[in-house]
């Protein structure tokens, strides 16, 4: 049975996660909100839901280890994984924007949380670990306003030059079917990532596996289920700018906004493999990195994106070994 909820709070998550962006957006439409605004902040934070609502639930019942692995295995999982995936079914090509800016600050962000949460500051230390403090929250959520304040700034500064963008095109929805949308998709996340905490634990118990396994592999996958059709479908499209940009702006989010809000609002305790964790995010966006600048053309190849991957089933089979 925890099984199967556990299935069914996955499949509950990502289609209320769909239903809150499809109802807020059309929410802000009536308004007369930009598109500019709703793809930064409403389909920005839809996506990231999931994460995001399992974490707050996971923190306030002292799940300390899946809140803390659930993003740290998804941003391993959606650099090794998804952009592998991705590159293998079609070669990603970068913009120079991702490679100057959101990839260093997801990099920033890894290194971040390995000396915040282990308290290393200015020093190497692997023994004296205190976790995730509401100052140390705070100290993300800074970094989460800067992205926020550039990205805006930048996406301005663009429609200035180039003119305004196409208008997205949406079904017009009523009123009250999109405050509808929004109501059950907010209810429906509450549960799903209600059943994906309590079972997952559940599981671990039963078969003797620390939530902090759990969390970086079941958990992750399970949170990161919409990066992962999101950038797949764009990579059969030939979109891979969009690709790379979904993975990497969701690696932004988990640390600095839902990592530092997860903080504040109770404190994280760090776990024993802590500093490996934050370490392979760390890796695995440098690697990211290299791959990106090996050559003018800013791509990952097929090749390359097998790496990624091979990368990641080593670390698995080393977690669960």
């Amino acid at each position: 049975m925890e099984y199967v909820l556990l299935i069914f709070g996955f499949v509950l998550l990502t289609l209320c996660a769909d239903w809150l962006v499809e109802g807020a957006t059309a929410v802000a439409r009536k308004f007369n909100i930009s598109d500019l605004v709703i793809g930064l902040t409403i389909v920005a934070f839809g996506t990231s839901m999931p994460e995001f609502i399992v974490n707050i639930i996971a923190s306030i019942d002292g799940n300390n280890e899946i809140a803390m692995t659930n993003i740290l295995g998804s941003n391993t999982l959606n650099t090794l994984v998804i952009v592998g995936l991705t590159a293998v079914v079609c070669p990603i090509y970068c913009s120079k924007e991702v490679i100057r800016f959101e990839l260093p600050l997801s990099i920033i962000g890894a290194v971040l949380v390995m000396l915040l949460g282990s308290e290393c500051f200015g020093k190497f230390c692997v023994s004296n670990y205190s976790g995730m403090q509401w100052w140390d929250g705070l100290i993300l959520l800074v970094g989460f306003s800067f992205f926020m304040f550039y990205t805006v700034r930048n996406v301005i500064r663009r429609k200035k030059t180039d003119g305004e963008d196409e208008p997205l095109i949406l079904n017009e929805k009523p009123m009250w079917q999109a405050v509808l949308l929004i109501i059950i998709g907010l209810a429906g996340l509450t549960v799903g990532g209600k059943l994906i905490v309590e079972n997952a634990t559940l599981i671990a118990k039963n078969f003797g596996v620390s939530d902090a396994v759990i969390g970086a592999t079941i958990v992750a996958l399970g949170t990161s289920l919409p990066e992962l059709a999101t950038s797949v479908m764009a990579a059969f499209k030939k979109n891979t700018d969009l690709a790379i940009g979904n993975v990497v702006g969701s690696n932004i989010f988990n640390i600095f906004f839902i990592l530092g809000v997860s903080s504040c609002v109770s404190q994280i305790e760090a776990y024993e493999n802590l500093l490996v964790d934050s370490m392979l995010a760390l890796f695995s966006g440098i690697m990211l990195m290299a791959f990106l600048l090996d050559d003018d053309n800013r791509h990952i190849s097929r090749w390359e994106g097998g790496v990624l991957l091979l990368i990641y089933v080593g670390y698995v089979y080393l977690l669960v070994k």
